[in-house]
């Protein structure tokens, strides 16, 4: 089975005004973006292309958000726990990842 294209563990995933995991996923995997619970259940997916993601001025730097179907979805990197560089870095690492992604390689 292949790699996925990205995938990152512990992320919050909030559909406002709610928060829906405190630890989910978040992969990129076949052209397909997907967010799961902890316990591996789908929130939500689409083909990347459908996507649109980004981290709007306000957001801190591990935050971003993503419309997913029509529905948005805040997703805080904050799975490394006390490092928020590192988390900073991950939610760039998932921007980068959704681009490559929707632009085809």
């Amino acid at each position: 089975m292949p790699e996925p294209e990205f995938s990152a563990r512990g992320v919050r995933i909030a559909r406002w005004p709610r928060s829906l995991t405190r630890a989910g996923e978040v992969r990129i995997e076949d052209g397909r973006l997907a967010l799961l619970t902890s316990y591996g259940s789908e929130i939500d997916s689409a083909p990347v292309r459908a996507v649109r993601a980004g981290r709007p001025w306000f957001a801190k730097a591990e935050e971003t958000v993503a419309k997913v179907n029509g529905t948005r979805y805040r997703l805080t990197m904050d799975g490394a726990g006390d490092d928020d560089a590192r988390d900073a870095e991950e939610a760039g690492r998932f921007l980068a990842a959704l681009k490559r992604a929707a632009a085809g390689g």
